[in-house]
């Protein structure tokens, strides 16, 4: 097919290699000292890559091309990052979110401070790269709802698993054991419900914080079903 792709001018080419940094679908690497396009079908077009290059040796021309992989790009990602789909459902891919500063003129708790996916205790793997290094949330997924402030004042950052002990089959203390255990969690949030039911996962994540064998502080803060902060 003919469309829209990258070229890259060798000659003009430094070998700095922030292209290859830029682009975001790994099309590009550095081969003997140049950037080059090794992968046509990893190339969307966009040029994420054109403004980076300090030497202008990137253009755009139209050619013929094999047609952009997006899928092909995506689990090119997973496996460079050692992500795995559990399921393979697309719905419980594994990834970090980077998140600009919203404008002064939007109210912070408007922005989503979400800054990875999934988030589902159940679905998350047991160890990512966001995990390191990791102010843990851990918390009922009601919280979300009651506590209006939420992701400003519990997910901002943190990294965030939820679920319902009462909905949910099994325990979560061993995989939260294993996430605590396996990467390098600075702190633990336990948020939960006043309801006796959240007093599961509150209670499973004491266990998994003393069967980690690790050292760190946590606490636990709860949410009164009108919304208001009861103790923390």
């Amino acid at each position: 097919m003919i469309r829209r792709i990258i070229k890259i001018d060798e000659e003009k080419c430094n070998g700095c290699g922030l292209c290859a940094e830029a682009c975001h679908e790994g099309a590009i690497g550095m081969v003997d000292g140049k950037a080059k396009l090794l992968r046509e079908d990893y190339c969307d077009g966009l040029g994420d890559c054109l403004p980076a290059c300090p030497m202008n040796a990137i253009t755009f021309e139209e050619r013929e091309a094999p047609a952009y992989d997006e899928e092909a790009v995506r689990k090119a990602k997973m496996q460079k990052h050692g992500m795995t789909l559990p399921c393979g459902c697309p719905g419980t891919q594994s990834k970090a979110i980077e998140r600009k500063a919203p404008p002064i003129a939007q109210p912070a708790p408007t922005a989503s401070q979400l800054r990875q996916w999934p988030v589902q205790i159940k679905l998350v793997p047991v160890n990512a790269p966001y995990f390191q290094g990791a102010h843990l949330l851990i918390a009922a997924d009601c919280t979300a709802y009651a506590y209006g402030n939420f992701h400003s004042e519990f997910i901002r950052n943190r990294i965030t698993l939820i679920g319902c002990p009462k909905l949910d089959q099994g325990d979560y203390a061993e995989k939260l054991t294993e996430i605590i255990a396996l990467n390098d969690i600075k702190s633990v949030t336990i948020v939960r419900m006043e309801v006796p039911c959240c007093g599961g996962i509150e209670h499973a994540a004491k266990r998994a914080i003393q069967a980690s064998g690790r050292s760190i502080p946590w606490q636990v803060v709860t949410i009164s079903t009108d919304g208001q902060i009861l103790d923390r």
